[in-house]
């Protein structure tokens, strides 16, 4: 737990040498801060809200590295309001009432506000949630929260509807760029030395919008790389790569990368993309994601989306759950990219899907329709004699092995639901039920 005064250091004091870069070079103003300018731009809502010195409860949504405790604690100074921070991870509800009395005691012998701003806030149970409640709702303590989460998904409703919610975005190529130079013009370390980058925008691609990726990165391909005779250094594309590891990808199989990305890849496949499903694939892959999850989806979709047109897709999109069951990572990638690549190929039909979804709507809103009596079995004597099953009409004893005669309750014997669409096997399907449904009709 630390204040805004305790916590921070200024540019002169001895120990800030020893901070990492990403602390060195943190912004101290709002002049000084970097991206999101639709929020903070001219007239933009929390720029105004700055400016006016106004203080409410707020959740700041978005990836690693794009700003939300540099802007908490920007607030915090620009509005002169104590400032407290916790992370979800290490603190419970003990360290949190602690600081709401702080609040209430500043408050109301003082008359200045607090901030408390709890990182990862999305961490935090129902009933540490709860605890924030009472104060936030009467204002002696205003919440910033940091979120890489969806906050309607992680954050209670009552303390969601006390709050404003802003999204920071993925800072961009232009933002990277300028968040590196000013690391080597500023930095009381770096400014010092004559620093090349052989290939920055090697660089700002891993770091994949992530500001604190980017100056950790740099830090560590600095640390490997050899110096010039004259104290400089060219830090290569092989040291940058060597600093990261590994290309890094954003995602996270419990977050909303996670949801975000199988929903790309399967409206890549119901697009009829099958590069753009086999990339969406490719990442949710390397970013850990279990090869069955991806499996499984792909067999709803074959019949959701492909359907009756390729009947043949619902075979292969069980076999491949089957043989990657079998197979496992790495090899399951080879099976999982054919069977995607050969659904988004496919010819696509939804009438199969559309048909359950009328006939579900039909079951819900209406009442228990009874079953035609002609349809009804009848093991029994009494059945038989209430005249269940009389008259039915065996199919296969007629030409065509089809013959007319009602299968839905009276209320419904006219409904279409089913209506087969005009491509692939389901065309066929469509010119079969169409003679079909004038046979019925005369």
């Amino acid at each position: 737990m630390s204040d805004l005064f305790t916590s921070e250091v200024t540019p002169e004091s001895s120990s800030r040498q020893y901070a990492p870069l990403a602390e060195r070079v943190r912004p101290r103003s709002l002049d000084e801060f970097i991206g999101q300018e639709h929020l903070l731009g001219e007239g933009k809502p929390l720029r105004v809200m700055i400016v006016k010195g106004e203080l409410f409860s707020m959740i700041l949504w978005g990836p690693p590295g794009v700003g939300k405790t540099t802007l908490a604690r920007l607030i915090a100074h620009h509005i002169k309001a104590e400032f407290y921070q916790l992370n979800a991870v290490s603190s419970g509800v003990k360290e949190v009432r602690e600081i709401l009395a702080k609040g209430e005691r500043s408050l109301k012998l003082q008359n200045r506000r607090t901030i408390l701003f709890i990182d990862e806030i999305h961490r935090f149970n129902k009933a540490q949630q709860d605890a924030l409640l009472h104060s936030v709702e009467e204002g002696s303590i205003v919440l910033i929260g940091a979120t890489t989460e969806n906050p309607s998904f992680e954050v209670i409703s009552p303390l969601l509807s006390r709050s404003r919610v802003y999204v920071l975005e993925a800072l961009d190529k232009a933002g990277l760029s300028a968040i590196l130079q000013r690391a080597l013009a500023k930095d009381a370390i770096l400014s010092r030395r004559r620093i090349t980058i052989e290939d920055p925008d090697f660089l700002m691609l891993l770091s994949a919008g992530d500001a604190r990726k980017l100056l950790n990165g740099l830090e560590t391909a600095l640390h490997l790389t050899k110096p010039d005779s004259d104290g400089g250094a060219t830090i290569t594309k092989a040291k940058i790569e060597e600093a990261f590891q590994r290309k890094y990808t954003l995602y996270d199989k419990t977050g909303d990368q996670h949801y975000d990305t199988i929903s790309a890849f399967i409206k890549s496949l119901r697009g009829s993309d099958p590069d753009a499903a086999v990339y969406w694939m490719a990442r949710m892959l390397d970013g850990g994601e279990d090869p069955l999850f991806i499996a499984r989806r792909m067999v709803v979709l074959a019949s959701e989306d492909v359907g009756n047109a390729d009947p043949a897709a619902l075979t292969l999109a069980t076999s491949c759950f089957t043989a990657v069951n079998y197979v496992g990572m790495p090899e399951a990638r080879i099976i999982l990219s054919q069977a995607a690549t050969y659904l988004a190929s496919a010819l696509k039909s939804n009438a199969s899907y559309r048909a359950v979804e009328l006939a579900w709507e039909d079951v819900r809103n209406l009442p228990n329709l009874p079953v035609p009596l002609h349809i009804r079995n009848a093991p029994t004597k009494l059945m038989k004699d209430l005249e269940y099953g009389k008259e039915y009409k065996y199919s296969h004893e007629y030409d065509g092995h089809f013959v007319e005669q009602q299968y839905l309750p009276d209320n419904l014997k006219d409904k279409l639901y089913y209506k087969p669409a005009d491509l692939g096997e389901e065309k066929n399907i469509r010119e079969r039920l169409n003679k079909l449904w004038k046979k019925r009709q005369r």
